[in-house]
């Protein structure tokens, strides 16, 4: 932050010196129809528009992300709160104009460069120049002029506008201008199941629409307004509780900043001409992180630029996760914004190096695990396993005896899925087997193990008679199918001349669900494995003991460092969080007892 320009600490604002006698537009009834410089006049327009609105949202990410890692959170609590509360609505714009182009047969695109030039850049269509700044002075300003409530009676204007709301504002008087002539049936075409909802997206106390007619659409359309202008009639809320004061009634964005920059808190009975009244909120100039203004890519090679490298992968992976979540994957959408937790370590080690984020764009193929539609497994770093192509995912259950031995696998029915899908590693989600984003709230650790060396390898054999019993130990999750009631399988080979015991030991290793044990017909021949479909199967075990993700049929599985594991007809991925051998399972769930649910809680009811 600025020296020589801090940011007022105490003092309300003065009474002689309204804030802003501008307006916001009026919500009431169409907005004026005064002639637009860029009409829209057609479906297609209609959806180039909506995906310029995607993109504008998402270039409000950049800044606001900026701001707020460069603040001390425990030195300046409030301005992080508020920064924050933005940016999580901004992400709900972002959903919402995405809702927006789906119901329109649109095809919303967020994985690609357009979305991330270099800073400092011009609003997609508009006038407003956006900066990578720390929190300040500047950075103040220019949320302000972005925020700004657009002058009352001011024509809609669809591109080169000077507020966003003259821009929604065309998107409004188009949708309803297509609807009037073609009907509503011609304009909303999309896939209902390509919208994300609530239950998606739980971070604001905003309204996430699902949409599929003019009526909500205008309401996706006022929500998006309302939150950053206020509501109808010059009023500084915008309808919504304060996520995090349920008492209080919710600021809108461009109120939230004149808090910030004024020093003090709006109150009931405040208005855009009265200025705040209320209590003084404080901001410590020396609780800002320094950060050079768009910062630029460091010297090859470097720390500093293998942390940017780092930050930037990150965020397109973001970026990815989004535009899958859009586009027939919405439960995505819990992933997506989980990962965005993960770049606040990524860019607090990048101030400390005298830099900051620069948000460059890496092209997919420089990112290898989000390439193609083909059937994988991608571990996600600190996240969840993101699984590709479809791949069918169910239960399994262990049968076993009145003395827990176990006897066999019992398949359950299938669960449904997504094209693309993330599966817990953290152990906490809340909605087991799939992430809800729980992992990156609790600062999951998912550090992986190195690189195991191949099967052959590691393995130690045992001969027996007519069979050669291969063995990883490193790969044992204790499924206790190779122990046997009353002898392991290693007492057993003894006694394989006996076809009966021979048959036994081959029908236990191939329950093994780790392909831990394998077995040939003699030493170094070749390993006989079991038909198993390409599939992952989410164990249960004795006494509703959740165990691992059993991945079968020689689906590849690829690490966060872009390394692949062997690929292999079966094998375990840990997903209570405590393996010591991850991505794998090494038994740990046994150990602590991992349930799906905690049989002693009482989670109340979403």
């Amino acid at each position: 932050m600025s020296r020589e320009a801090p940011v007022s600490r105490e003092a309300p604002v003065s009474r002689e010196a309204p804030v802003s006698r501008e307006a916001p537009v009026s919500r009431e009834a169409p907005l004026s129809r005064e002639t637009p410089t860029a009409r829209i006049g057609t479906i297609g327009s209609l959806r180039e528009h909506l995906q310029w609105a995607i993109e504008l949202e998402h270039a409000t990410l950049p800044p606001y992300l900026c701001a707020l890692y460069s603040l001390d959170q425990e030195r300046n609590p409030e301005a992080a709160a508020i920064v924050r509360s933005v940016f999580a609505e901004e992400m709900l714009h972002l959903a919402l104009a995405a809702n927006l182009l789906n119901a329109v047969g649109g095809k919303p695109r967020l994985d690609t460069p357009r979305m991330l030039p270099p800073h400092p850049r011009r609003l997609p269509h508009g006038s407003l120049e956006l900066s990578l700044v720390p929190f300040g002075e500047q950075a103040l300003e220019m949320f302000l002029r972005l925020e700004r409530p657009a002058p009352a009676g001011a024509a809609p204007e669809g591109d080169d506008y000077e507020t966003i709301g003259q821009f929604y504002a065309a998107i409004e008087q188009g949708l309803r201008d297509l609807c009037e002539r073609l009907g509503e049936q011609a304009v909303f075409t999309g896939d209902p199941s390509r919208q994300v909802h609530a239950g998606h997206f739980r971070h604001t106390a905003g309204r996430l629409v699902a949409v599929h007619d003019l009526k909500t659409a205008l309401a996706a359309l006022e929500e998006i307004v309302e939150q950053g202008e206020g509501l109808d009639g010059g009023q500084v809320w915008d309808g919504d509780q304060d996520v995090m004061h349920p008492e209080r009634d919710e600021v809108a964005h461009y109120y939230r900043f004149q808090e910030l920059k004024l020093g003090r808190r709006y109150q009931r009975g405040d208005t855009p001409d009265s200025g705040p009244t209320g209590e003084p909120v404080r901001v410590d100039p020396d609780g800002v992180r320094p950060m050079p203004p768009n910062p630029r890519p460091a010297e090859p090679g470097s720390a500093a630029r293998k942390a940017q490298d780092a930050f930037d992968h990150t965020y397109c992976a973001v970026l990815h996760l989004l535009e899958r979540a859009f586009n027939g994957n919405p439960r995505l959408l819990a992933v997506a914004t989980g990962t965005m937790y993960a770049l606040k370590a990524q860019a607090l080690a990048l101030m400390e190096q005298g830099s900051g984020p620069a948000f460059r764009y890496v092209r997919p193929e420089r990112r290898r695990w989000s390439v193609g539609d083909e059937r994988r497994v991608v571990v996600l770093r600190d996240g969840p396993y993101l699984v590709y192509g479809g791949v069918p995912l169910r239960r399994k259950r262990k049968i076993v005896s009145s003395g827990n031995d176990a006897l066999t696998w019992k398949t359950g029915e299938p669960l449904e899925t997504e094209d693309t899908y993330a599966l817990c590693r953290c152990g906490h989600s809340r909605a087991k087997p799939f992430c809800d984003g729980t992992h990156a709230v609790i600062g999951f650790d998912g550090t992986e193990a190195e690189v195991m060396r191949p099967y052959r390898e590691l393995q130690h054999v045992h001969d027996g008679a007519g069979i050669s019993a291969q063995r990883v130990g490193e790969l044992c999750v204790h499924a206790a199918f190779c122990i046997g009631r009353t002898r392991p399988i290693a007492a057993m080979l003894a006694d394989t001349a006996d076809s009966d015991v021979r048959s036994d030991i081959m029908g236990r290793i191939d329950h093994c669900p780790s392909g831990s044990y394998s077995y040939a017909l003699e030493r170094g021949g070749e390993t006989i494995e079991p038909d198993l479909p390409q599939a992952i199967s989410v164990l249960e075990e004795e006494d509703g003991l959740a165990s691992a993700l059993w991945v079968t049929g020689r689906v590849p599985v690829v690490r966060s460092d872009g390394l692949p594991l062997e690929t292999r007809n079966r094998m375990t991925l840990c997903r209570c969080g405590h393996s010591g051998n991850k991505p794998l399972c090494d038994g740990t769930h046994r150990e602590i007892g991992f349930h799906e649910e905690d049989p002693n809680s009482s989670r109340e009811e979403e």
